[in-house]
């Protein structure tokens, strides 16, 4: 089984993300999720098999050590919502939210190399024993990169090897958690 092989998803479950902006007048909150939002990728993940480990503990386990995060940079080993640090290559993010089976970050306005107000949700299933790791990306409105197709791969393609590294790292840590 390729467990570590990733698999965009991004056309299967961004083909109603990517409708563009809302109607004049409307107002969207994209820190919820992205309907109504700049949906920029979305990849699912296999963690292998773990049928003692729940999608909860192994977001817990990330949570409350997050050193195993692939660019943690200067954050504390313990992220919280509403927590702020900075990512690897002085990239600042908030801790938006931290749910039973997920965590989500956005961008800052100071700094973050991709610019302010894009959101990362990292959502953890279970099926049969079988774990999961999905990582959707969306922003608040377009920018300079959303708008350059170099730019818009370049960051997917960086971010689909990120989140592998996070995906195989959890997959043998999940064990412990």
């Amino acid at each position: 089984m390729p467990g570590f092989a990733a698999v965009p998803v991004a056309l299967a479950l961004c083909a109603g993300l990517l409708t563009g902006p809302s109607p004049a007048g409307a107002r969207t909150d994209c820190r919820a999720g992205p309907s109504g939002c700049y949906g920029l990728y979305t990849y699912g993940y296999s963690l292998g098999l773990h049928p003692f480990t729940g999608a909860h503990a192994v977001r817990e386990q990330l949570t409350d050590h997050f050193w195993l995060f692939p660019v943690s940079g200067a954050c504390p080993s313990r992220i919280r919502a509403g927590a702020r640090c900075e990512l690897l290559g002085g990239n600042p993010v908030e801790v938006e939210y931290i749910g039973d089976d997920f965590f989500q970050i956005n961008t800052l306005p100071s700094g973050h190399q991709l610019g302010r107000g894009m959101h990362i949700r990292f959502a953890f299933s279970r099926t049969l024993g079988f774990h999961t790791l999905t990582v959707r990306a969306w922003q608040d409105r377009p920018t300079d990169c959303t708008d350059e197709a170099f730019c818009t791969t370049a960051n997917s393609a960086f971010a689909w090897v990120t989140w592998r590294v996070l995906a195989q790292t959890l997959r043998f840590s999940a064990y412990a958690a």
